[in-house]
């Protein structure tokens, strides 16, 4: 499943084949249908794993991080990684030929950013790095709105706003909003690292 996941993100649903994915894996088409009822079903299996790898990275990162601004960059500098990796075909191809696919991709998206950027924030405002007079829930639903906008090509077409460019410049934006004095200076501290 990893190889027909990296195919898809690499080179967008549209253009690979079940016979591509049977090529890659080094079997017959026929073996691989025994396990994929279609090319959809395939394609909705890759993307759960997708994400459940990506949840367990997250994971992983809030677990080590020894703060909640050392844990939101480290997580912005894996999902650029990620977005890095994945070609603007296959987000298109995603929207317009799959879009129950991709429903699925985004509900399971927003989902788990809402729970670990609301437990972010809460965190911050705890140690002292995120002011205390934010809400919680807005700026979690700020966030969410934006970065669902980032997929927008009317808005920011990929040609001109890379989606890690993008992504990268919400990121400090979102923080600068959010930050206390105190974390400011541990902001700059992070920056020059």
């Amino acid at each position: 499943m990893k190889k027909a996941e990296a195919l898809f993100l690499r080179l967008g649903i549209k253009s690979v084949s079940m016979e591509d994915v049977a090529g890659e894996l080094g079997i017959s088409k026929k073996t691989l249908y025994q396990f994929f009822e279609s090319k959809e079903d395939l394609l909705f299996q890759a993307m759960r794993e997708h994400h459940c790898e990506r949840s367990e990275e997250v994971s992983s990162i809030c677990n080590r991080s020894e703060d909640a601004l050392q844990e939101i960059l480290n997580i912005a500098r894996v999902v650029i990684l990620h977005i890095q990796q994945i070609s603007p075909a296959a987000i298109f191809d995603l929207k317009k030929y799959y879009p129950e696919a991709w429903a699925m991709v985004e509900d399971l998206r927003r989902d788990h950013i809402y729970k670990v950027l609301r437990e972010n924030i809460e965190k911050g405002i705890h140690q002292g790095l995120y002011r205390e007079d934010i809400d919680p829930e807005i700026i979690t639903r700020f966030y969410l709105s934006s970065i669902s906008s980032f997929s927008d090509e009317n808005l920011f077409p990929s040609v001109e706003f890379p989606r890690d460019r993008l992504f990268r410049e919400f990121i400090f934006y979102h923080l600068r909003g959010v930050v206390s004095a105190r974390g400011l200076e541990k902001l700059k501290e992070y920056e020059t690292h």
